[in-house]
């Protein structure tokens, strides 16, 4: 009984694990700078940008890329959804309306900057990404700091 019991209880949590996409860079620099890790900030429009969707669904959710952010990544996304039903607090669109003006001040979408524990840029890509996970992977690892 007691197995059933945790087994029930890893598959209830495992299902409802929180996200590993931040939405405050302040805290992300702290993690990034404890952990030693980079972090990844995208820019998205989760409910009418079709390149952001498919960014997220072809790459940032395949497996070889949870994989390695989990190893080195520090993740950070500043949403700009349009639908009321998703509409951000006015906390968090400000936090993310200060991040476009510093970061992406034309506002594309998708947007994807590699930034280090300080905030600094060290790789860009602008727009949806279609090389596949491995070689999103390849870039991202060859960026030094």
């Amino acid at each position: 009984m007691m197995k059933l019991f945790l087994a029930a209880a890893f598959l209830f949590t495992s299902n409802f694990a929180p996200s590993p996409w931040l939405n405050n860079l302040e805290k992300a620099e702290q993690i990034a700078k404890t952990e030693h890790k980079l972090i990844l900030l995208n820019f998205s429009g989760s409910d009418w940008c079709i390149p952001c969707m498919k960014l997220r669904a072809n790459i940032f959710n395949s497996d070889v890329f949870t994989e390695y952010a989990k190893e080195n990544l520090i993740l950070v996304n500043a949403d700009f959804p349009r639908q009321k039903k998703d509409e951000l607090s006015k906390e968090q669109q400000k936090e993310n309306d200060a991040l476009a003006a510093k970061y992406n001040p034309d506002g594309r979408f998708p947007f994807t900057i590699l930034l280090d524990s300080n905030g600094n840029k060290l790789r860009v890509w602008d727009g949806y990404y279609s090389q596949g996970p491995d070689d999103f992977i390849d870039e991202l690892s060859s960026v030094k700091e």
